[in-house]
């Protein structure tokens, strides 16, 4: 006798739906997609700083480091439009 499979489908509205849901929150919320979009760059990040240090730190102090290398860069760009375009905030 042979398994049967048993296939669950999921309604393309209700997919619909999910998606719209998830796209509303996420124009309300911004600093988890920030958050995330930062952790993925520094996947990026930390193994070029692993490499360049000639493997003297670990790979989780490159991986820190990429971290704060990453909210420099943002706290720079920040701080740049705060002075340059201060009535915006």
């Amino acid at each position: 006798m042979k398994p049967s499979h048993i296939r669950r489908t999921i309604p393309v509205s209700q997919v619909l739906e999910e998606i719209t849901e998830i796209w509303c929150q996420w124009r309300k919320q911004k600093l988890p997609l920030y958050l995330f979009l930062a952790m993925c760059f520094n996947l990026v990040v930390a193994p070029v700083v692993y490499a360049a240090t000639g493997e003297q730190l670990s790979r989780s102090q490159s991986w820190g480091l990429g971290l704060l290398g990453l909210v420099i860069l943002g706290l720079s760009i920040y701080l740049f439009f705060v002075m340059f375009v201060p009535e915006k905030f």
